[in-house]
């Protein structure tokens, strides 16, 4: 087991009794920072709701405060539609690396991920929606401010959840393969395969009027990684 996995909680402690782990409960991580930290470095969240039509998981963008994740979608999102006024599930996920044993019973995964369990809210307040808005776009890349504002036709065809943080755990998984002491001599191969996300360079659209520059923000994401970006 790594250090990592057997490292403190800084006395953090589960916000409820659903989100503390019981299995690898040495994984768990409670703190606001731990959590916000791997939710500010990732890109994508899988919301999951139960619809009329039974569960449904889907992938959304994202974005946060110090109280609420945020998410968005068309008026007519299915999911969101059905996720509002009830309990939903969000989980955020870092793929590290692989983790290779001595057998492939003990094979694992690094990893960090987030779940957010709660009550989502529509927001009807158009202030707040479109603060939202913002939040979400900024997560990704902090193009709002150089991008055309939104119309009010958008706004009123675009659909905000938010889900308060109140119920959020981490749990991170890094380190070499723990194998069982008999295969520790053996002469089969053990250890891990770093998987690291990158952006590359900007590509301007086919029809994007010459000599508009690319704007700052994405210029920059070039060459990081989205924990580079999220360090800014």
């Amino acid at each position: 087991m790594s250090n990592t996995d057997q490292s403190a909680q800084n006395g953090a402690q589960a916000p409820s009794t659903r989100m503390k782990l019981r299995r690898m409960a040495e994984r768990g991580r409670y703190g606001d920072d731990e959590v916000r930290e791997i939710l500010d470095a990732g890109l994508i969240a899988h919301v999951g709701v139960d619809t009329p039509d039974g569960p449904l998981v889907l992938p959304m963008a994202y974005g946060r405060d110090d109280e609420n994740l945020y998410l968005h979608g068309a008026l007519a999102n299915h999911l969101l539609n059905s996720g509002e006024g009830t309990e939903i599930c969000v989980t955020v996920t870092h793929l590290d690396g692989l983790v290779m044993a001595r057998t492939p019973f003990h094979n694992s995964m690094n990893f960090r991920c987030v779940v957010v369990r709660g009550l989502a809210r529509r927001i009807t307040d158009a202030a707040a929606k479109e603060r939202a808005l913002k939040l979400v776009t900024d997560h990704i890349v902090a193009n709002w401010d150089t991008s055309r504002p939104p119309s009010a036709e958008d706004l009123r065809a675009t659909l905000v959840l938010e889900l308060p943080l109140a119920e959020a755990s981490a749990k991170v998984r890094s380190g070499d393969p723990v194998d069982d002491a008999e295969d520790m001599a053996g002469n089969w191969w053990a250890g891990v395969v770093p998987l690291t996300t990158r952006f590359e360079l900007p590509t301007p659209a086919a029809d994007l009027t010459e000599g508009i520059p690319t704007p700052t923000a994405v210029a920059n994401l070039a060459h990081r990684t989205p924990d580079a970006r999220a360090s800014n």
